[in-house]
């Protein structure tokens, strides 16, 4: 094998408030990776941006680990590789960089194998979710938009929604970073029932209103399911939430945290949001101000100095 591929892979928030371990959203902040076979046993990585100093330079990596998987898979022999990553997702922010690099490497193992053997969506999501425990963060990552996933006795399954064009996504991404794990042990396994019956009408309600009815964002994200249960793990992002919500503007923990993704029903309302966070808090954060993904990961062949 002698060939080059681009990836390119969005960013992520997962849960949005109520649709906890359901519902994702792609963001337009994109990590991109070229990927070139080489000779059995080789190995180059060479990493710039996010993450940079720490990111594994060995078969540990993570992207590295997903093509081996993919290859393994597909009953094919993995061959060397050349991996040069450009990351602009913040790591331990909440935002699906381990998603992401999860989505890269299968894209990446799909190009390299085009013309032998072929992995469609439904290969794409399995692989993801096994490699990635859930598939929240993965489908949007791998199809873009607002995606509900689920999982039946048939493997991990998702739909497509397309957003608004009302809803304007604002990422605050604090200097703080926040483990997923942590996050995930602080919740209980049980739950009362009134809370769940709280979830599901704001989850049903939430597709309502990113799919129609912006107007509708503040009560659709309320959430009792895990997002106060972290808060001990995260008082920063709590009492912006917080701050936020008290204000009249949709905000929620992005992901497992400490970002925090505000859903703001136009441009004009995002920008208010941003300059109350400004305001407010004394605690630095930045204000990305973003737009929906609508196409998810892509990979296409790479051939040196194309773009």
């Amino acid at each position: 094998m002698t060939r080059s591929v681009l990836v390119r892979v969005p960013a992520t928030s997962a849960n949005l408030g109520p649709g906890f371990d359901t519902l994702g959203l792609a963001l337009s902040v994109y990590d991109e990776l070229v990927v070139t076979a080489l000779s059995d046993g080789e190995l180059e990585i060479v990493v710039s941006g996010e993450g940079a100093d720490d990111v594994p330079r060995d078969a540990s990596n993570l992207v590295v680990r997903s093509i081996a998987y993919a290859f393994e898979a597909m009953g094919r022999r993995m061959p060397g590789l050349r991996l040069e990553a450009r990351n602009v997702i913040p790591h331990g922010r909440g935002m699906g960089s381990s998603g992401a690099a999860v989505v890269s490497g299968l894209l990446a193992a799909k190009g390299l194998l085009e013309g032998d053997i072929e992995m469609g969506d439904e290969t794409l999501l399995r692989l993801a979710t096994e490699l990635e425990g859930h598939p929240d963060n993965v489908a949007p990552a791998l199809f873009g938009g607002l995606t509900i996933a689920w999982v039946d006795e048939d493997g991990p399954q998702h739909k497509k929604l397309l957003v608004h064009r009302g809803v304007a996504p604002l990422v605050l991404v604090p200097g703080f970073t926040m483990s997923t794990s942590v996050a995930r042990s602080l919740q209980p396994l049980h739950v009362p029932r009134e809370d769940a019956v709280f979830n599901v009408s704001r989850s049903a309600l939430l597709i309502a209103a990113l799919t129609q009815s912006p107007e509708l964002m503040l009560a659709a994200t309320g959430d009792k399911l895990h997002q106060d249960y972290r808060a001990q793990a995260m008082p920063e992002t709590d009492r912006l939430v917080r701050a936020l919500r008290g204000a009249g503007f949709a905000a929620v923990v992005s992901g497992a945290g400490p970002s925090v993704l505000v859903l703001a029903d136009g441009p004009g309302r995002r920008l208010e949001a941003a300059e109350l966070v400004a305001s407010t808090t004394d605690t630095p954060w930045e204000a990305l101000m973003l737009a929906v993904d609508v196409k998810g990961g892509t990979v296409r062949e790479y051939a040196e100095g194309s773009t």
